[in-house]
């Protein structure tokens, strides 16, 4: 229907612009999570997503890859999964087992086991910059953003915005309050067609027009 918003099961939803990719209808991994809307932004073209930006993610481990609705996502982000992680418990980070010809033998992998960080967890309406890196099992509230080329290693909380290596809280968007109240009415929830009437609260910055939104 005219005026309604785009499907979010369009592959490439911009005519003449097919860098820009939703990303739900172009992941069709067990292991990954997409919502509706998110989109990934590449020169090359975003179907590649999940072997570009997505590294050592085997389904063997069990670790999942969550992305929530209205998140963008910048060229070149990338997300390290638990499968790039090294036993740290002995003397030597060296993955000689992977290598067999008998350096398989004695191998304990409950020593690599305990380096799992679980799964990653990236919110609604996140905005991931250019270049970032989120590590494993880093959860990224709703609403925040991550400034170009970060490292992400620990959770990000709602609506903060994070740069740096490590990245850390360089700014809340909002106050305490207007976070609360943000997260209560969680929008990227809503059915498209109240989105779709209610853009301009959306995009505004009044809390109280946003919450009468019907």
């Amino acid at each position: 229907m005219e005026g309604s918003g785009p499907r979010p099961e369009i592959k490439h939803p911009i005519p003449m612009h097919p860098r820009v990719g939703f990303l739900k209808p172009l992941i069709n991994r067990p292991n990954i999570e997409i919502g509706d809307f998110t989109y990934y932004d590449d020169p090359d073209g975003p179907d590649a997503f999940a072997e570009k930006c997505v590294l050592h993610h085997y389904e063997f481990i069990g670790d999942r890859l969550v992305i929530g609705k209205f998140t963008a996502i910048a060229e070149g982000a990338r997300f390290i999964m638990n499968g790039a992680n090294h036993a740290m418990s002995g003397f030597s980070t060296y993955p000689f087992n992977i290598f067999g010809g008998g350096w398989e033998e004695g191998f304990d992998e409950t020593t690599w086991e305990r380096e799992l960080r679980g799964d990653t967890v990236i919110g609604n309406d996140v905005w991931i910059g250019m270049e970032a890196v989120v590590m494993p099992g880093v959860t990224i509230g709703d609403g925040a953003i991550v400034a170009a080329r970060s490292v992400v290693t620990h959770d990000v909380p709602p609506y903060a915005i994070v740069a740096g290596n490590a990245a850390r809280v360089v700014k809340m968007r909002f106050d305490k309050q207007t976070v609360r109240r943000l997260l209560s009415v969680a929008w990227w929830d809503w059915p498209v067609d109240k989105i779709t009437r209610n853009l301009d609260a959306i995009r505004g910055a009044d809390i109280d027009r946003l919450e009468r939104s019907t």
